[in-house]
């Protein structure tokens, strides 16, 4: 059967529901790295507070890792709701972004057993990057024939993409972080740039609409 041929619709829902399983065992893995501590009998009430003290990296480590999956699950969502027909291209491009998503609760203990190293913080934030490229690599086969819809609006699918370029700029900013940083732990908190790129980018786009819409004798909408 050739990649262009139509197949049954439970073809593309069938990969849909792999890679939400993926997605929901990866981000279940990541508390499963924090274990609870283990005290001896008759410890004190300071002990306990402690133990939990120590375990502040794998929590903030989780609750990023766990929003980052979640970024990606939802962009991974938005992108295949514009989808409507199967290509076998859409396979190893799926799988390689599985790949990366499996990896994260590895990355994510990895960096919060060494909050402040230079080499775990900038080894997490790269494999964010790379996570990221592969998100724009499947965004790129699933909005284009055969598989994006149709009457799939021009803007629709360039917000997305936009969307899947701003995680890779945020990324790109936090590895930069990470290296050059004194403090590499910073590079973390510099993912929160990914809201302000996408941003950027949008108001990018907008004045680029301006301004074709002023060349061409067209009116605002």
């Amino acid at each position: 059967m050739s990649a262009e041929q139509p197949e049954p619709e439970h073809t593309i829902e069938r990969l849909i529901f792999f890679s939400d399983a993926v997605f929901a065992i990866a981000i279940t893995l990541l508390i499963i790295e924090i274990h609870v501590p283990e005290l001896e009998r008759g410890a004190g009430a300071l002990d306990y507070v402690q133990a939990l003290a120590y375990l502040i990296p794998n929590f903030v480590g989780f609750l990023i890792s766990f929003f980052v999956i979640g970024a990606f699950w939802a962009g991974h969502h938005r992108a295949f709701a514009c989808a409507v027909r199967w290509s076998d291209r859409l396979v190893f491009p799926n799988l390689l972004i599985l790949c990366a998503i499996a990896a994260m609760p590895f990355f994510t203990a990895f960096v919060s057993a060494n909050p402040n190293a230079r080499v775990p913080v900038a080894v997490y934030c790269g494999w964010l990057l790379v996570t990221g490229f592969l998100n724009m690599n499947l965004q790129r086969v699933v909005l284009a024939p055969p598989v994006v819809s149709p009457v799939l609006s021009p803007g629709r699918a360039e917000t997305i993409r936009r969307r899947g370029l701003a995680v890779v700029l945020g990324a790109a900013t936090a590895v930069l972080v990470a290296i050059v940083s004194p403090i590499p732990a910073l590079a973390e908190a510099a993912l929160v740039t990914i809201p302000l790129w996408r941003k950027l980018l949008d108001r990018r786009a907008a004045r680029a609409a301006a301004a074709q819409r002023v060349g061409t004798g067209a009116s605002p909408e």
